[in-house]
């Protein structure tokens, strides 16, 4: 029995293959598609693969998107199963005030993360840091209850904010350092200096509220271009989502199930 994690954010959609829907199963396969070309799923990267027992994924890219992924998926006679934020699962509390409504890839990746922590016997609370197209940046507390979180621009927001808001501001991609000296270097400069600002910010809050220093987890497509500018000790876990759902599924296809 094999099983099929999907990940569908703002700009892509990610994919990993399992040889079972347990914590700790062996990668087959994975890939990744923007989703402008979504429908090509089928007829290319998963026409190779060998057809998924059980499907389960988060997406946070809206009703239209998740009707493509879906026509894609017809490929396989198997119905996905999808996640939606709920008070509890594998573990974790959830602490926002209407629960639902938290974006499913966030709570996915807080469980990864929980879980992770749990793997090596560490007690902490944790901070996890995701670093894309939007950056969220989320409070554990040590028994594994989210305490709530910030969202805030990630840099092509920003830098696409500052372009259409600045006259003539058109400018490449420039470096992080501590003091530019020319555009290009200020803009990206500030934008990472200001996601690692609101980590550190969070990090204290966590520190002052639980009494004790949290782990600090990041992940992201961006999050190898931030890890090096934080201000923090962090560690960078590019497959925390699939992480995640690899301990949901765990929970939700029992064996007597499969």
């Amino acid at each position: 029995m094999t099983f099929l994690a999907l990940d569908v954010g703002n700009t892509r959609l990610k994919w990993a293959q399992y040889d079972s829907p347990v914590a700790g199963a062996r990668l087959l396969a994975q890939g990744a598609v923007f989703l402008e070309n979504i429908d090509r799923l089928a007829e290319g990267d998963w026409s190779s693969i060998v057809a998924p027992s059980k499907i389960l994924g988060c997406i946070v890219a809206g009703d239209a998107i998740k009707r493509r992924v879906v026509e894609q998926l017809e490929l396989w006679d198997v119905v996905p199963n999808w996640v939606i934020s709920s008070p509890k699962e594998a573990g974790m509390t959830n602490g926002y005030d209407h629960p639902a409504r938290l974006g499913a890839d966030r709570w996915v990746a807080m469980i990864g993360a929980r879980h992770r922590l749990l793997a090596r016997n560490s007690s902490r609370p944790c901070i996890v840091v995701m670093v894309g197209t939007a950056v969220t940046v989320e409070a554990i507390d040590a028994s594994g209850k989210f305490l709530g979180g910030i969202i805030l621009p990630g840099h092509g927001i920003m830098l696409r904010a500052l372009e259409s808001g600045t006259a003539g501001l058109h400018v490449p991609t420039g470096e992080v350092c501590d003091f530019p000296t020319n555009t290009s270097d200020a803009l990206t400069s500030g934008g990472t200096f200001a996601i690692a600002g609101a980590v550190q910010r969070m990090v204290d809050n966590v520190a002052s509220h639980c009494g004790q220093a949290p782990e600090c987890i990041m992940t992201g497509g961006a999050g190898w271009k931030m890890a090096p500018s934080m201000s923090v000790s962090v560690e960078l876990v590019d497959s925390l989502i699939f992480d995640g759902l690899l301990e949901i599924a765990q929970r939700r296809f029992k064996p007597d199930a499969c």
